[in-house]
């Protein structure tokens, strides 16, 4: 089982005017490994979710046909084993086991096979805690782990993984590789969205790249497929093995100090730790998934009130509110200073448009119409969302989602900016842009956090690194 069959297959999504993808043909044979590559937008996702069968007929509209063994995936889910890029879409039950067990389940396997599978599936992925772990306690790349474990117990004849790596520490993805190629045999059928490419290479014997504006642009081994075409597709932000990237380091020290964190801690989620933060840098919070980066992030940014310690604004940041946490900062205060980005963009979305999603920020500090235009317009712009301004932002692809919530946080003028993966999902065009548009920041004065896990992201940017452990301690370089 596992062979893949695509004719001219096109999906545009209900209320949107341009098509998500279009023009596809492709056939996957039963146990070859894909490689599905394309800039940002280009409907890698919108694929992955056609050939699970989860795009319905009300939901949008379709060119062209898309089968797995010859049935329309809608009719016949059975087949098929997805990882979405937000692992947390998919996570229906209270204990981690019992979401592992609970495709199982549903499938009718019997009851004394379904905890021996679930218990393999976990191992497998390298899953650091007992059954019994609530999900709400893990952070994103434990729940991406998990969301892969409840896939591979399933045994489908097609896997389909969608930067199934992309929030994961550099241990937690070589695991998640590891369980993949593990899990694969003869006849299972693997397609792979990933932008680790030179990481994912071992896992394929495939390329696929889409053109944006539809169609298959290359398709090959993954050798010819470079080759032949590595310059022009990075060129479009395909993510090509071998390319560097110039560094944006500070080209001045850093100026007064902004903020501070005094062994602030919130158990169990984060160990005490200390830090400080100063206009003119780009400082980058490491670690392995768990040890609190992303809760770091929201004590900084003042939207958790710490369990133990301090963190302190100073005037050059918080002016007459200095003597004020910023946690008790009111709310149009805090969104002209600090913006923040969450782990997952569609946490902070609140309107039903991707313009007012970018005007809300300056309408509430009080921005006339006229500024707040020239404002969304500029960010539309320079993160190229232009298109997409009337889109609902729940209907956007992943990286478009990404930098939207990059562009809200910025929307405000904010002297210090915490992000919690700002890369993920981003095609190589996009990736630079966000650098420089970081870079910028910091060169002005503004203060830039970055959790994340993006080597080539920190060797581009960061002026500064600290790295969180679950120890009541910090190492800085």
């Amino acid at each position: 089982m596992g062979g893949v069959g695509v004719r001219g297959f096109g999906w545009r999504h209900a209320g949107r005017r341009a098509w998500a993808v279009r023009g596809v043909d492709l056939r996957v044979e039963r146990g070859e490994r894909v490689l599905l590559l394309g800039s940002s937008g280009a409907g890698k996702s919108t694929l992955l979710a056609a050939l699970a069968g989860l795009l319905p007929e009300d939901s949008g509209e379709q060119e062209g046909t898309v089968e797995v063994d010859g049935v329309d995936p809608r009719a016949d889910r059975e087949r098929v084993g997805i990882v979405f890029q937000d692992p947390e879409t998919q996570l229906v039950m209270a204990r981690c086991g019992d979401d592992v067990a609970f495709g199982l389940e549903n499938r009718g396997v019997p009851a004394d096979e379904i905890w021996p599978r679930v218990d393999e599936a976990l191992r497998r992925v390298g899953f650091p805690y007992h059954r019994d772990r609530p999900t709400a306690a893990l952070s994103g790349g434990e729940q991406q782990r998990l969301a892969l474990a409840g896939a591979l117990a399933l045994r489908p004849g097609l896997l389909l993984l969608d930067e199934p790596t992309a929030n994961l520490d550099p241990a937690g993805a070589a695991l998640v590789r590891r369980a993949v190629a593990d899990a694969m045999d003869g006849d299972t059928t693997l397609i792979l969205v990933e932008h680790r490419v030179a990481e994912a290479l071992p896992l394929v014997d495939r390329v696929v790249v889409l053109e944006p504006g539809g169609g298959v642009r290359a398709d090959g081994p993954p050798e010819a497929v470079f080759a032949a075409h590595g310059d022009a597709l990075a060129a479009d932000g395909v993510w090509v093995p071998g390319r560097t990237v110039a560094p944006r380091h500070a080209g001045a020290a850093p100026g007064d100090l902004l903020i501070s964190a005094d062994r602030v801690a919130l158990p169990p989620r984060l160990a005490p730790i200390d830090l400080a933060v100063r206009a003119g840098e780009a400082l980058a919070v490491l670690g392995p998934n768990g040890a609190g980066k992303s809760t770091l992030a929201l004590l900084l940014g003042g939207l958790l009130r710490p369990g133990t310690g301090r963190v302190a604004a100073t005037g050059e940041l918080a002016g007459r509110d200095a003597r004020t946490p910023p946690c008790r900062w009111r709310a149009p205060a805090l969104a002209s200073r600090i913006g923040s980005v969450f782990q997952d963009p569609e946490h902070q979305f609140v309107t039903g448009t991707v313009f007012d999603e970018l005007a809300l920020g300056p309408r509430r500090t009080g921005q006339p119409e006229t500024a707040v235009r020239a404002i969304v317009d500029g960010l539309l712009d320079r993160l190229h969302l232009a298109a997409l301004a009337r889109a609902n932002p729940y209907t956007l692809s992943g990286g478009e989602a990404r930098r939207l919530s990059v562009a809200t946080a910025l929307a405000t003028a904010p002297r210090l900016l915490v992000c919690d993966e700002p890369t993920f999902g981003q095609d190589r065009r996009t990736w630079l842009e966000l650098v420089d548009l970081f870079a910028e920041l910091r060169d002005a004065g503004h203060g830039v956090v970055t959790v994340t896990h993006d080597p080539d992201f920190v060797a581009a940017l960061a002026d500064r690194r600290i790295t969180v452990t679950r120890e009541p301690s910090a190492a800085t370089t």
